[in-house]
């Protein structure tokens, strides 16, 4: 019913910065916590950044200083913007939104991922 579509990703050189997109889209929906998590090969997903309905932010220790959440409520749309990347930053990232259709909770969706790849 509800679907987040991300765009943003590529290959960029170490130093380099990139933007990730992901807007929800569908009918009658509320969105409250947000956030961007990646998964390298071999290992398990993490969180890299999270915001909150109210606009409050949380980073990973890894990205903090160079990675910046934000969210566009009118646009449905939550942002990552990646600055001083790394060839660590390496990995698929996916969107997340904790979102309420009809159902009493509001609900984890994810992303389809995009690929980031940090490498000269």
């Amino acid at each position: 019913q509800v679907q987040l579509v991300e765009s943003g990703g590529g290959l960029v050189q170490p130093g380099g910065s990139l933007t990730l997109s992901c807007a929800a889209s569908g009918r009658s929906f509320r969105i409250n916590n947000m956030g961007w998590y990646r998964q390298a090969p071999g290992k398990q997903r993490e969180l890299v950044a999270g915001i909150t309905s109210g606009g409050s932010t949380n980073y990973a220790d890894a990205v903090k200083g160079r990675f910046t959440i934000s969210r566009d409520n009118a646009k449905n749309t939550v942002y990552l913007r990646m600055n001083s990347l790394k060839p660590e930053d390496t990995a698929v990232y996916y969107c997340n939104a904790f979102i309420n259709t009809s159902g009493p909770y509001y609900t984890p969706y994810w992303g389809q991922g995009t690929q980031v790849t940090v490498s000269s």
